[in-house]
């Protein structure tokens, strides 16, 4: 047989082994810094001051960053590979979503019940 005839297997496609605990918490300010998160990978390293950003193409993760003597910033950790980034954001953002859609759902409630409490009061 020759070499071009021996192909390896393809690799299957593996789910992300990484699992993602995120806390975020909101900032209440009219500017591009919408939260702050902390996100614990696989309960074995946490990564702190995770910030998303609200910029012209969209929200978006930024990751923590020193600045350098230059002036520009340099990420302090990041992924290794574009499908950990990818995995990473989308984990951020989803916790990011679902707790501004609980805030809202919450903050809809809250007329709702003291009027019910007024009328309950009458």
């Amino acid at each position: 047989m020759s070499k071009a005839a021996q192909t390896a297997p393809k690799p299957e496609q593996k789910e992300n082994p990484m699992q993602f605990d995120v806390r975020i918490y909101p900032v209440k300010t009219e500017g591009a810094l919408k939260a702050n998160a902390s996100v614990n990978i696989n309960g074995f390293f946490a990564v702190t001051n995770v910030r998303i950003l609200e910029g012209s193409k969209g929200t978006f993760v930024s990751l923590p960053q020193y600045k350098g003597r230059n002036g520009e910033y340099k990420d302090i950790c990041f992924p290794c590979t574009k499908d950990a980034k990818a995995a990473f954001d989308k984990a951020v953002l989803s916790a990011y979503e679902q707790t501004m859609a609980q805030s809202q759902t919450k903050a809809q409630q809250a007329p709702q019940q003291e009027q019910g409490q007024q009328m309950a009061g009458m």
